[in-house]
């Protein structure tokens, strides 16, 4: 579990962050995989949630992906949201970490990573902001230091973001710059 933080700590590392990480399956997506013949494969994803990567890099921040499953549909996803880093088939997802902090120059605690499940654990253990959707496990909510009130793949990312941005003190300006 995370230590206990204070509002103040929680708003200090906010205004750090560097990079938000995602998880794709049941974070970006509802968790349905539909599998179409030999070779095709289908996901939903939400309109709000690209909107809150375009938040987030609007803020400034880095997005990332780590996924331990590989999909052309993940990175077609990821090419029309301007996703900055894509790492698909990483089932140890603390080495795609590590590859980003040392592409990126940046510390763990400068890192955000929402996650729903299991193997989403032990990447959280290691960054600053752990994030968890309403619809992840009971483990991984209780090892975050902020479960989002909607369920993945049903703008969890972007009320994520938002709560980020918030604490950041951006929220008004991030939408001023995107509503012109």
């Amino acid at each position: 579990m995370p230590r206990q933080l204070d509002a103040q700590e929680v708003r200090e590392l906010a205004a750090n962050l560097k990079l938000l990480i995602l998880d794709v399956d049941g974070v970006l997506t509802d968790g349905g995989i539909i599998l179409i013949g030999e070779d095709m494969e289908a996901k939903r994803f939400n309109v709000q949630d690209g909107m809150g990567i375009r938040l987030a890099r609007t803020a400034g921040l880095l997005v990332a992906i780590i996924t331990s499953r590989s999909s052309t549909v993940v990175q077609r996803r990821s090419i029309e949201l301007g996703i900055d880093d894509v790492i698909q088939g990483m089932s140890d997802k603390t080495t795609g970490l590590e590859m980003l902090l040392q592409k990126h120059g940046i510390a763990r605690t400068e890192v955000a990573y929402i996650g729903d499940d299991l193997q989403d654990i032990p990447i959280m253990h290691q960054v600053g902001l752990p994030i968890a959707v309403q619809n992840a496990v009971q483990w991984v909510k209780d090892r975050s230091i902020h479960v989002t009130d909607a369920h993945g793949g049903h703008g969890a990312v972007r009320e994520a973001v938002e709560w980020l941005l918030e604490l950041r003190a951006e929220k008004d300006q991030v939408f001023k710059t995107i509503t012109g």
